[in-house]
């Protein structure tokens, strides 16, 4: 393959127990818990950490009774921060809880004074979303996204399993392929690099964080075909990865959102999703828009779509729906457009509805790390194909 015709593309991703990823994980779990008991709860959740220290903020209206310290000594205990030496001590760590309710000023604009019907909820604040598909895997994913993802799950799985038991919470991985266009459709070659910067104990070496990381981590995830003689691997390439999580670095909610989404490809409307209730449209407008890009592929309208849709605060019909199937259609994109128009509603009262996204318990917190797309669970409600109601494309 001459080397002009292809390029290289990288995305990454980070553990659990990366700081940022505590911090979604701690919001999405006082999601849950509002959900559990008041399906109506407005929530908007923000986290913050640093050493010995787990802050809660925001804006939540419910009927709920939510002990948040509890909610956040619980999630840090279940991600692993069990001790100063790792990061954080789930048991001593001060926890700080500022919660205000909802602004009446926003609470009318979004809901109004006299209905609850689904269809007359507007919008929770205004901005631009977008849902992205791509045929070069099983999930409809980027393959950089999906192999970064999963090392990093890998990566926990094996900590926790006891398999490789000098692992600790927080790491980040990363990955380039290596991807011929054709056409407007990505075909993914090989695995050009694997970067994989992992906390561990004090004890393990350098030489054995390598192996085990080849043995036990890259290779059951990355498939053989993927990967040859030229890969290219750094695993810890500083050295060193003792300190970590909180201690290292300092945590906030909503910071990794390409690696919530794509991982790079397609593209972002800038909103994060983490301690977001339905009627915050950067969360569910994403995944409406997601839903409505990956049915477009699986039904082979295109190999690759975008579908864009924009809100004003306090409107029900979305101002704008954009498709672009990047040349790769079998019908032109605007009778895509017509076909996801006459297919989805991208009202969000109606987007709560048919994705039944106002159920709490344990749903929100597992789409806080490991990406909220491309994922084999009854709760990603918005990863199911929806047939659609067009004509069937030529071959």
């Amino acid at each position: 393959m001459d080397a002009a015709s292809t390029f290289l593309f990288t995305s990454e991703s980070v553990n659990e127990g990366h700081p940022d990823k505590l911090c979604d994980q701690v919001s999405d779990a006082v999601l849950d818990a509002c959900l559990a008991q008041d399906p109506e709860s407005k929530v908007a959740c923000e986290t913050c950490t640093k050493t010995n220290l787990v802050m809660v903020f925001g804006e939540i209206t419910t009927k709920a009774k939510v002990d948040y310290e509890k909610i956040v000594r619980d999630t840090c205990r279940s991600i692993g921060f069990v001790s100063a030496d790792v990061g954080l001590d789930a048991d001593r760590c001060n926890v700080l809880v500022n919660i205000e309710q909802q602004s009446p000023d926003i609470a009318q604009g979004v809901h109004g004074h006299f209905t609850r019907r689904p269809e007359d909820i507007g919008a929770g604040d205004q901005g631009h979303m977008f849902g992205y598909a791509t045929d070069e895997t099983p999930e409809l994913m980027p393959l950089t996204h999906v192999l970064a993802t999963k090392l990093g799950a890998r990566l926990t799985q094996v900590r926790k399993d006891g398999t490789c038991p000098w692992l600790r919470p927080d790491g980040k991985t990363q990955v380039t392929v290596e991807y011929r266009n054709d056409r407007g459709a990505m075909v993914p070659l090989r695995v050009h690099t694997v970067l994989i910067s992992t906390q561990h104990d004090e004890t393990v070496t350098n030489d054995q964080i390598a192996a085990d990381l080849k043995e036990n981590v890259i290779k059951p995830v990355i498939p053989a075909e993927y990967l040859d003689d030229k890969t290219i691997f750094h695993l810890n390439p500083s050295g060193r990865f003792v300190i970590g999580g909180p201690h290292g670095d300092a945590g906030l909610t909503g910071r990794k959102i390409i690696i919530d989404t794509y991982g790079g490809w397609g593209a972002h409307g800038g909103g994060a999703f983490s301690g977001k209730d339905p009627t915050k449209v950067d969360r569910s407008g994403a995944y409406i828009a997601r839903q409505a890009a990956k049915s477009v592929v699986a039904a082979g309208l295109a190999r690759r779509c975008l579908v864009q849709v924009s809100y004003a605060i306090g409107v029900a019909e979305p101002l704008s729906v954009f498709v672009d199937s990047y040349g790769t259609g079998k019908i032109p994109d605007k009778e895509i457009l017509k076909v996801v128009k006459e297919n989805f509603d991208f009202r969000p009262g109606m987007i709560t509805t048919n994705l039944d996204l106002e159920k709490g318990g344990k749903r929100y917190i597992k789409t806080a790390a490991y990406g909220h797309f491309g994922r084999d669970d009854p709760d990603f409600t918005w990863e199911v194909v929806k047939p659609l109601n067009c004509p069937k494309p030529a071959a």
